[in-house]
């Protein structure tokens, strides 16, 4: 059977080893240590950093494709691969508009997509101050302020409404880190339109969900989003479709949305690679996005992206502020017992405050209501964040 190595031994490279298994795989990491979560369950490990290009061969040697659980490899890195003969999926011509803020919203603009107005804030300090204030007069100072490569779940992001602060913003970094500013868009909710695309150009799309934030980071998935309009869950999927075929991308794809007050979509950011906004489709979709990705990079044809249930939602275990002293076990054989129809994932990380530590998917019937369904859903990763019921349930009372 093909080898895939998938670079960064994370949570999302532990999933897609869970899947590549049922292929009769067995999937490859390079992983910073043997203690990260890919690497405690896969066979076939590199240690190594994907910063290191020697590491970064040693790993993709013998394998038919090699892909990633995270954007964080250097560009020339992943050219240097390509050269070698390495065949990378996405490629680096792809990738590099999910590593790129600024490359990303002006690749975007060229296509005739949505996304929010914005400027460049490179260059020489004094003329990138100016635009900034130009840029924030003309928006009322609603904007956001973003770190152009590296920012992740809140990190590198700056949600801003005043103009010292702004500045203070834009000081701070002294031109070390390389930003944008953006308009904040008016918007009732974020929704997320993830697809699949294989070498051969064949297209996958999964329903459309909508993604609750919590201090920066996904929080709640609910799929499909309710209440959205047929024909604008149809758009975001073919603009997520139309832009993976324009770019290039192989395996899976996520487009974050923003659905503003008047109903339309907008851009927010790309990932390409399995999203914290597909976890859901690990029980409540015919196919799930581990599954799909190993297919996509084999070109293998794709899944079918049904949903199993009329509605299912994922919540997030997240580090409690103060762990607790009951263990993870303990809380695992309390949730069981009270709720057996929760799917629990969880990731083999330790835990640390706001940190992804594993998901709950509760997967509906359709007797039950979208409400019910993510109470339950929270009601289970709160359990496990912080061995408290929300609705005070003792179970020795």
């Amino acid at each position: 059977m093909p080898t895939v190595t998938m670079i960064g031994g994370g949570q999302l490279a532990r999933m897609t080893h869970q899947a590549a298994i049922a292929l009769g795989q067995c999937l490859r990491v390079l992983a910073v240590s043997s203690s990260d979560p890919a690497a405690q369950v896969s066979a076939d490990v590199v240690v190594g950093s994907h910063d290191d290009l020697s590491a970064l061969r040693s790993a993709a040697q013998g394998a038919t494709a090699l892909t990633f659980d995270h954007e964080g490899v250097p560009l020339a890195h992943l050219q240097a691969l390509e050269a070698d003969g390495v065949t990378v999926r996405p490629p680096s011509a792809a990738l590099h508009y999910a590593q790129d803020k600024l490359a990303m919203r002006r690749r975007l603009t060229e296509l005739g997509l949505p996304v929010p107005d914005f400027v460049d804030l490179a260059g020489d300090h004094d003329a990138a101050r100016t635009r900034l204030i130009d840029f924030g007069e003309r928006h009322g100072w609603q904007i956001v302020v973003k770190a152009v490569r590296g920012g992740y779940d809140g990190r590198g992001v700056w949600l801003l409404d005043d103009r010292d602060e702004a500045l203070d913003v834009f000081d701070q970094t002294d031109g070390s880190v390389g930003l944008i500013a953006e308009q904040k868009v008016p918007m009732r909710r974020e929704l997320s339109a993830m697809i699949a695309r294989s070498p051969f150009g064949q297209g996958a799309a999964w329903p459309v969900v909508e993604t609750i934030q919590r201090k920066g980071q996904c929080a709640v998935v609910i799929a499909p989003a309710t209440g959205l309009p047929t024909d604008v869950a149809e758009q975001a999927q073919q603009m997520a479709l139309r832009l993976a075929n324009e770019l290039g991308v192989v395996g899976v794809m996520a487009m974050e949305l923003f659905e503003t007050d008047q109903g339309e979509i907008v851009v927010n950011e790309l990932a390409m690679r399995p999203h914290n906004s597909g976890h859901w489709t690990m029980d409540g979709a015919v196919t799930s996005q581990f599954e799909q990705h190993i297919r996509a990079v084999l070109d293998y044809p794709l899944g079918d992206t049904t949903s199993r249930a009329p509605v299912t939602v994922m919540a997030n275990i997240l580090g409690a502020d103060n762990a607790p002293t009951m263990s993870m076990d303990e809380r695992l054989h309390h949730l069981m017992a009270r709720m057996p129809d929760a799917k629990v994932h969880l990731y083999g990380k330790g835990e640390r405050p706001d940190r992804k530590i594993g998901h709950v998917n509760i997967v509906g019937t359709p007797a039950d209501s979208v409400d019910d369904v993510r109470e339950r859903a929270e009601r289970a990763a709160q359990w496990m964040s912080r061995a408290e019921w929300t609705d005070g349930w003792d179970p020795h009372s």
